[in-house]
């Protein structure tokens, strides 16, 4: 399967730059999977489409002020990090943007007599830098971090909050899992009083999910490992609604890689196993789904994995016809942008 069939031309102004208020406002776009059929609603409408005991899964991860501003030690030259990938207590994988920071650069964080001091002390596959810092980093990030947002977005976000989903409470992620950036707290409390069961995983999302795959054939990308976890509670919790037939849905395609790796390690004792550990599943056409019956998501970059798990699930030539459509409908692309209900 070529990687140019994941391609398609989106004009900018179709880009959103902010997100809408209130939340739930943004656009549905409903893909019904049984008789190809595509309906147009507002995302607080969801709950018409879910039965009651439909259980809904999240990804409760929450974004870091991974952003930080650095200086060589002792040039003073200006670098930029943004942190990707905890790799041990005081080690991080970075994307470094500054001029020759070698391995062995000293990097100073924070203002005056207060820094934190880094050390590049590798090299990444990917370009990047492992940087070894005198301390943990974490407890410096909300004093000294800035949210990062996906490049395509030009605009300043007055409110950072704005980039996290309202049930955001594990710190990790560099980037939002953005299909839960719809709900709002009313809509949430709407859903549960239908009889509709929500259970949270984790997943911290490394901006890696949304680079483009540029290997030609798409079974030659290989996928990055992201942090995740699946409690027993929860796994309890999934498996007995499967036993009882009742419906997942998955909110956002980081949920999902976290379900379908659950499942590969599923016994009999139910569909899913409890874990905690990295996965490096790649969902593309042709994967066989275990335990997902519905997704919700948002509108995806050309060329991403992301993109393709939507056409693993819906089916490619669907998922080609409702994103002709969407942008024949004025739909807004991307993180801050509309959403998809796919049953």
């Amino acid at each position: 399967m070529r990687t140019a069939e994941f391609d398609y031309q989106l004009p900018p102004g179709f880009i959103a730059q902010h997100p809408l208020t209130p939340r739930d406002s943004s656009r549905l776009m409903v893909l019904h999977r049984d008789g190809m059929r595509i309906e147009h609603r507002v995302f607080r409408e969801v709950g018409e489409y879910l039965n009651p005991e439909d259980l809904l899964v999240a990804n409760d991860s929450r974004v870091i002020p991974a952003r930080l501003l650095a200086r060589k030690v002792p040039s003073g030259g200006k670098v930029e990090l943004l942190l990707l990938t905890k790799r041990g207590q005081r080690m991080w994988e970075a994307l470094v943007t500054g001029r020759r920071v070698a391995v062995g650069t000293v990097l100073a964080i924070g203002q005056g007599e207060r820094k934190l001091h880094g050390t590049a002390v590798a090299v990444t596959s990917s370009g990047g830098r492992l940087v070894e810092f005198e301390e943990p980093v974490e407890p410096w990030l909300e004093e000294v971090g800035q949210v990062p947002l996906p490049p395509y977005i030009h605009e300043r976000l007055h409110d950072a909050e704005r980039y996290q989903t309202i049930y955001a409470r594990v710190p990790g992620s560099v980037a939002a899992p953005t299909a839960g950036l719809h709900f709002t707290s009313q809509l949430m409390d709407a859903l549960r009083a239908k009889g509709i069961e929500f259970a949270f995983v984790t997943l911290d999302i490394s901006l890696d999910t949304f680079r483009p795959v540029r290997e030609e054939h798409v079974e030659d990308h290989q996928m990055y490992s992201e942090r995740c976890s699946l409690s027993t509670q929860v796994a309890d919790q999934i498996n007995q609604a499967k036993g009882e037939g009742r419906r997942l849905i998955a909110v956002g395609t980081t949920t999902v890689r976290v379900l379908e790796t659950a499942a590969q390690r599923g016994s009999r004792a139910g569909p899913v196993e409890p874990f905690e550990g990295a996965t490096d599943l790649f969902i593309y056409p042709g994967y066989q789904f275990r335990v997902v019956d519905g997704l919700i998501t948002n509108f995806h970059l050309p060329r991403s994995t992301l993109l393709m798990l939507v056409a693993a699930f819906a089916g490619k030539p669907f998922i080609d016809r409702a994103y002709r459509e969407a942008i024949a409908e004025g739909y807004r692309f991307y993180s801050f942008g509309d959403a998809m209900l796919i049953l």
